[in-house]
């Protein structure tokens, strides 16, 4: 055999190689569904790890309740979550399972009022504005920590979520934390019983539809909603006194506290003194144990390699689609949640 004959024998060898690899892995697909927040971001490393590897995610974004709900009837691979799994839902689910962070946001308090004024507000405010104690905007109290800023006189027209959602969870969250009154009324939930004067919503998009096209409203979304859709969004008065402007960077500061081993670390009211106060990770959540449902080993592995990617590589995607990125000692947490994952009792990633 001649060299060129030879060389064309071994690159097609390869070709063939390389494209059954290819095949074997485009015929994997991993469902999951939950947080409507993190859903850009997933969107995005989804799409690109498809394009690197093959691998399809189908992921909807049902908000958390149904992440969790969905992880816990085994309908879906995994969940996502911007609150941790309670004692009694991880009771429901009957076997372990393991959350693991993948970037951090916010939730902030939007509004629209003429002139797009900044306005500031503390927690106690907030509180008062979402229990319907406070219906002006001009009233003596909001005006007292906006002393530069001229308020009209127009009513506040609250609006909420109506599906059970993470974003409600911290929000309310951070309320209790704040606020004796909300505490003994609201308390916190992803679903909460809201007075009927508030205007109930669906998702972070429809909160802030709702807002964007009603003068006088106020709401709370994920802070990437507002973002997007250039929504104003006030500074939040955090533990150390300060008011705080939410941004990727004081979003990041929050975390500068100790994370725990299982991840499931509360930043609001963080006492970081430049962190945002109404901050928080967001997590995937899956069962510590995954040979069940007759599940497929390749699968789970891929599943593990993708989760293992996002936590690595994929974080220089955060900031560019308005996430923060995770800390070095968050991303060592959630390396060693992964590495608990098993498959017979064998873990998956060495």
């Amino acid at each position: 055999m001649n060299k060129k004959f030879m060389l064309a024998l071994v690159i097609s060898v390869l070709l063939i190689i390389f494209f059954s690899n290819v095949s074997a892995q485009s015929k994997i697909e991993i469902t999951g569904g939950g947080a409507t927040f993190p859903q850009p971001f997933y969107s995005k490393l989804f799409d690109i790890y498809y394009n690197l590897k093959g691998i399809k995610v189908n992921y909807q974004g049902i908000g958390s309740g149904g992440g969790i709900k969905g992880l816990t009837d085994k309908t879906m691979d995994f969940g996502a979550t911007d609150a941790p799994m309670t004692t009694e839902e991880e009771k429901l689910a009957q076997n372990p399972i393991i959350h693991f962070p993948t970037c951090l946001g916010a939730v902030v308090v939007i509004y629209n009022l003429p002139g797009n004024p900044s306005i500031r507000l503390t927690g106690d405010l907030v509180a008062k504005i979402f229990m319907g104690k406070i219906t002006n905007w001009n009233d003596p109290e909001i005006a007292k920590v906006n002393p530069d800023v001229k308020l009209p006189k127009l009513q506040i027209i609250v609006t909420r979520r109506t599906d059970g959602s993470g974003t409600t969870y911290i929000f309310s969250e951070y309320l209790t934390k704040i606020s004796k009154e909300w505490a003994s009324t609201l308390g916190t939930g992803k679903s909460l019983n809201w007075s009927q004067a508030t205007i109930g919503q669906k998702g972070n998009p429809g909160v802030a539809g709702f807002v964007t096209q009603t003068p006088g409203a106020i709401g709370y979304v994920e802070l990437v909603y507002a973002i997007q859709n250039k929504i104003k969004y006030a500074s939040i008065q955090n533990s150390s006194g300060n008011f705080i402007e939410p941004t990727l960077e004081s979003v990041s500061a929050s975390a500068n506290v100790n994370i725990a081993d299982d991840t499931k670390v509360s930043l609001t009211n963080s006492s970081s003194k430049d962190g945002y106060p109404i901050s928080s990770f967001t997590w995937i959540i899956l069962y510590a144990e995954q040979n069940y449902n007759n599940r497929n080993f390749e699968m789970v592995k891929a599943m593990l390699e993708l989760f293992w990617w996002m936590i690595h590589d994929g974080q220089k995607y955060a900031k560019e689609l308005g996430y923060a990125p995770l800390p070095a000692a968050a991303v060592k947490k959630a390396e060693a949640q992964l590495k608990k994952v098993t498959f017979n009792g064998v873990p998956i990633l060495k």
